[in-house]
């Protein structure tokens, strides 16, 4: 008969006890430090306080969340649609029978269409107020593009808040959440989210930029079509040049606090590794 294996000693228990409650310190400690005390550590809404607390996703028309808001203006209605304009963007079509024929006829065919429309996403329960898109090749097949609502009548410095949600369209293919025909985005919204900027400054049309948070830092989020994206979790705002004009001064950028700075470093690091995986 085999004999069964002795019991642990005492002094084996009290090893195994610590080692235990050392695991579940660290444990409880990694919580309280990744959601806890990292998200206050990096919001932040010191240049546009108008902003803090409102949503930073959207959502589409069945409830799924939807792209994250990461983009945003101050300036009236005609101060985002002229600026825009000047920095190469085109307002987006309505969805009509007649626009949805063209973009499939834009896809299929290879042929141009500027204003194609885009899907309707939800913010604070309504459609986006603007759209606009910076067309790639030759058809609307791909394309960068940005949906604005104004978030806020009247920010920090009197003036309207539009908040946006800056994706690229990289290919057209079936929603993995659906089965519905859809565009496929690019991970790496921020990468969209800096050419509005890019394209703002270019243009003269912005006098300043600066960060607020957003949805928060995200290594492999998901939008409303079941596609991944990567950010830091910061929206970019241009404060735009009053009026419709242009100015030959570039932008002056806001600074961010230390805390929110060394996020920002830490997160390009693991985007560029990320790129590599996605």
């Amino acid at each position: 008969m085999t004999a069964l294996p002795a019991p642990p000693g005492p002094r084996r228990r009290r090893r195994l006890t610590r080692a235990l409650f050392a695991l579940t310190i660290a444990i409880l400690a990694y919580a309280l430090l990744a959601y806890g005390v990292a998200p206050l550590l990096w919001r932040h809404f010191e240049h546009q306080k108008s902003v803090a607390g409102l949503s930073m996703v959207t959502l589409t028309p069945l409830g799924f969340p939807g792209d994250p808001i990461n983009v945003g203006l101050e300036g009236s209605e005609a101060d985002v649609i002229c600026s825009m304009h000047a920095a190469g963007w085109f307002p987006a079509d309505p969805v009509t029978l007649g626009s949805s024929l063209r973009i499939i006829g834009s896809v299929l065919l290879d042929r141009s269409y500027p204003q194609a429309p885009v899907s309707t996403l939800l913010y604070e329960g309504r459609r986006e107020d603007l759209a606009f898109q910076k067309p790639v090749g030759g058809s609307a097949r791909e394309r960068h593009h940005v949906r604005f609502w104004k978030a806020v009548e009247s920010g920090d410095s009197a003036r309207p808040i539009w908040l946006g949600a800056a994706t690229f369209d990289r290919s057209v293919g079936l929603s993995h959440f659906t089965g519905q025909f859809t565009h496929h985005i690019g991970p790496d919204i921020d990468a969209e989210r800096d050419l509005i900027a890019a394209d703002l400054k270019a243009a003269g049309r912005s006098d300043a930029t600066y960060r607020t948070s957003g949805v928060g830092p995200t290594l492999a989020g998901y939008n409303g079509g079941g596609d991944l994206y990567y950010t830091d979790g910061d929206v970019l705002f241009s404060r735009l040049v009053d009026g419709c004009s242009a100015s030959n001064s570039a932008p002056k950028y806001l600074p961010d606090p230390p805390a929110i700075e060394a996020k920002n470093r830490f997160w390009r690091a693991l985007k560029r590794a990320a790129a590599y995986v996605f």
